[in-house]
C-alpha cells in the first residue's frame, strides 16, 4: 500500500519539463579563459560513434552542474549554454586535448567502447593527474561491460569501494556514500534502482600515492539529479546531494 502511495504521488509531481530555448542562459565569454571547465568524453558504443549514450543528460546536466559549481565555491568556473553546449567540452582522446583538462565525465558507460589508441591515453591522463567520474550504469550486466573495458584501461590496478573515510568524501563536504542518487523514471515508479542494481556502489581506482583516478558511481544517476535540478517533482534532497558529490569531485580534482 505505502508503495502504491508513493507511486501515485511521485507520479503526480514528475512530470517532463517544458523547456523553452528563449528562457535558457545565456554564457558570458570569460576574455582570460575559465579554470574549470565540464569535460565530457566521447566514447564508442557497441561500434559506433555517433550520438549514443556518451550524450545522456547533455547539455542539462552539465548546465546545472557548473551553475552549481560556481554558485557553492569559489572556482572559476565555465558556465555552459542549453542551447548550444557553449562554455563545455567534448572530449575526443584521439585529439589529445583531454590533457588540458583535469575532470572527465563518461555517462552510460555499462556499454563503452574504446580502441587500443584511446585506453593508452587514457591510462596516460590518469596516471599523469586526471580524474574520471563515470555515472549512470546499474545492475551486475552493466557492471561486466564498463570492466571489460576499465581492465583493458588498468589490468594491474584493482577497483576498490571507496572507503567512508576517504578525502574525497570529506574534502568540502562531509558525504554520505550509503545515499543512492536515483534517476528520474525509477522514482516514477516509486523506486531507486534500475535492473538489478538495489544497493548504491561508490568504487574507485587509485593510483601508486593513493590519489583517487577514477571515481564509479555504480547504481547511481548523479547526471539525472543535476540535469532535473528545475525539474517539479524532482526530489531536492537528492539534487542538493548529488551536488554536493559534485563540488567534492572537483575540489578534490584541483587539489591533487
Amino acid at each position: 500500500m505505502m508503495g502504491t502511495l508513493l507511486t501515485n504521488s511521485l507520479m503526480a509531481q514528475i512530470r517532463p519539463r517544458q523547456y523553452n530555448p528563449r528562457s535558457a542562459s545565456v554564457v558570458p565569454r570569460d576574455p582570460d579563459g575559465a579554470e574549470f571547465y565540464f569535460a565530457r568524453l566521447i566514447y564508442g558504443s557497441e561500434g559506433f560513434r555517433s550520438r549514443g549514450g556518451w550524450t545522456t543528460d547533455m547539455p542539462e546536466a552539465e548546465h546545472y552542474f557548473m551553475n552549481g559549481v560556481t554558485r557553492l565555491t569559489r572556482v572559476d568556473g565555465s558556465l555552459v549554454n542549453m542551447n548550444n553546449l557553449e562554455g563545455g567540452r567534448l572530449i575526443d582522446l584521439m585529439d589529445g586535448t583531454v590533457f588540458d583538462y583535469p575532470f572527465l565525465y563518461a555517462v552510460e558507460v555499462g556499454g563503452w567502447r574504446l580502441n587500443n589508441e584511446e585506453i593508452a591515453i587514457l591510462r596516460d591522463y590518469l596516471l599523469k593527474g586526471g580524474f574520471l567520474m563515470v555515472d549512470d550504469f546499474h545492475g551486475t550486466y552493466e557492471w561486466a561491460g564498463f570492466m571489460s573495458t576499465m581492465q583493458r584501461i588498468f589490468p594491474d590496478r584493482p577497483v576498490v569501494d571507496i572507503p567512508d573515510d576517504d578525502e574525497v568524501f570529506h574534502v568540502l563536504y562531509d558525504l554520505d556514500p550509503s545515499i543512492q542518487i536515483a534517476g528520474i523514471s525509477p522514482l516514477s515508479r516509486g523506486i531507486t534502482w534500475e535492473r538489478d542494481g538495489y544497493e548504491p556502489e561508490y568504487r574507485g581506482i587509485y593510483d601508486d600515492k593513493g590519489r583517487l583516478m577514477v571515481a564509479i558511481n555504480h547504481n547511481m544517476d548523479l547526471g539525472d539529479a543535476w540535469e532535473h535540478a528545475d525539474t517539479p517533482g524532482y526530489p531536492q534532497s537528492l539534487t542538493a546531494m548529488a551536488y554536493r558529490f559534485a563540488v567534492n569531485y572537483v575540489i578534490y580534482t584541483m587539489t591533487h
